[in-house]
This record gives C-alpha cells, sequence and structure tokens, in this order.
C-alpha cells in the first residue's frame, strides 16, 4: 500500500497516509477539518537491499576467478 502526502489548502497543515490504492482520497484536514488536497509525490522509489547482482554472480561455481583454467593436458605437438 503506497503512502499519499496530503496539503490543508485552509491551514497548510500536511500530513501522509498510508491508505491502498483503491480507498477514497482523503477530503478533510484533521486539524481544522478544511479541504485538503493530495500531492504529488514521486514516491519512494526502488530499495535494493544486499549486496546486489555482479556478472560473477552468474559464472560457472568451478571458476569463480573469472580467467580460464589452465589446462592439464599435454598437447600433441
Amino acid at each position: 500500500m503506497p503512502t499519499y502526502e496530503y496539503i490543508c489548502t485552509k491551514c497548510g497543515y500536511e500530513f501522509e497516509e498510508f491508505q491502498s490504492i483503491s480507498a477514497e482520497p482523503i477530503s478533510i484536514c484533521p486539524k481544522c477539518n478544511g479541504r485538503v488536497e493530495r500531492k504529488i509525490s514521486a514516491g519512494a522509489g526502488l530499495v535494493f537491499k544486499g549486496s546486489g547482482f555482479y556478472i560473477t554472480d552468474y559464472k560457472n561455481k568451478e571458476n569463480k576467478s573469472g580467467s580460464k583454467k589452465p589446462s592439464n593436458k599435454k598437447s600433441d605437438s
């Protein structure tokens, strides 16, 4: 559920409300009973947790260094 920001047009009180997307917007100020408007906000954006993903996360488990292993086979030449 997103957090919406509101501002009162009468007293200027700003507040946030945690509501579902389908909920009706708040229309009355909790401080003065004036009319409130929902502010346009950028939102929280993306939140990345943990160490992230790197190209080395998907390499062969036998070869984590990223370099080719030297071949143990002797060439016939």
